[in-house]
């Protein structure tokens, strides 16, 4: 469980990037921060492996204060997935991904088998491992980077708009190959996105905020686009654009889950727990 109580953060210029932010994100659910450019949503999710430190206020993992923690092993101990996927350029995929593990003591060879076996799940072939990651693709890149965060098998997964800087198809791939990631490993995964349609696809539970890390409305997807908070929220989602044409569809490929979809066929939420639908 990841705790925010009464956070803050001004940084030297003057600019207030969150103000007075107390929030609970539940354990093994994916929690995703919405919202416009400067509303606080990255400067909070690097709070959590003390990337940036609050100027005021506490963030607790578990009941522990992470600024009581050693920086470096904190963030050891949880994923971190870049929009650039941040790998080493003159490391070979394999070794980019057994880097934390060899960091943490793990024996070289074991790290890389392990890497291989990480590799698998993301669904990567074992052929790219000896590549370097300018060979690969850029929706490759991102898997890598989700199979490193993934290495030292931590409880939290951090990712800053992770899928932002690739195509919309292979987006949707990788947006769909994380919630497969979750579904069998459950993660604590806190998601940051500008984009609503895909905080919908992936969220357990989407927080939107306003600037200065102000929630607007936090709940799940099927709740904000039931019944936005106001007129900000009904904005940022579309809803003030016209009704939605929502319809529930049930793939039997995706789990069995009941997915809110759209006129074009686009989930953007999940009905609860797969009971019927009223």
């Amino acid at each position: 469980m990841i705790e925010f109580r009464s956070v803050s953060k001004q940084f030297p210029d003057g600019t207030t990037a969150v103000e007075d932010f107390s929030f609970v994100l539940p354990s093994r659910k994916t929690t995703v921060l919405v919202g416009s450019s400067g509303c606080g949503k990255t400067t909070l999710l690097r709070m959590i492996n003390r990337m940036i430190e609050p100027t005021s206020g506490q963030v607790l993992i578990d009941d522990v204060d992470v600024a009581t923690q050693d920086r470096v092993k904190l963030r050891r101990s949880i994923g971190y997935v870049l929009q650039s996927s941040g790998l080493l350029p003159h490391r070979k995929v394999v070794d980019n991904v057994a880097t934390v593990p060899v960091l943490n003591g793990v024996p070289k060879a074991k790290a890389r088998e392990q890497a291989l076996e990480l590799l698998d799940k993301v669904g990567l072939d074992r052929g790219l491992a000896n590549r370097y990651p300018r060979q690969l693709s850029g929706g490759q890149q991102q898997r890598v980077g989700v199979a490193r965060a993934l290495a030292s098998d931590p409880n939290i997964l951090l990712m800053d708009e992770p899928f932002g800087a690739v195509d919309p198809i292979v987006r949707a791939d990788l947006q769909n190959e994380l919630n497969r990631l979750q579904r069998e490993l459950g993660k604590t995964i806190v998601f940051v996105t500008h984009d609503i349609e895909e905080a919908f696809v992936l969220a357990d539970q989407v927080i939107i905020f306003r600037k200065g890390g102000v929630i607007a409305q936090a709940g799940s997807p099927a709740e904000i686009l039931a019944a936005p908070a106001d007129d900000f929220v009904a904005s940022f989602i579309g809803a003030d654009k016209g009704k939605r044409d929502l319809f529930v569809q049930e793939r039997p490929d995706d789990g069995g889950r009941r997915l809110v979809v759209d006129a074009n066929g686009r989930a953007i939420g999940v009905l609860g727990d797969g009971s019927p639908a009223s």
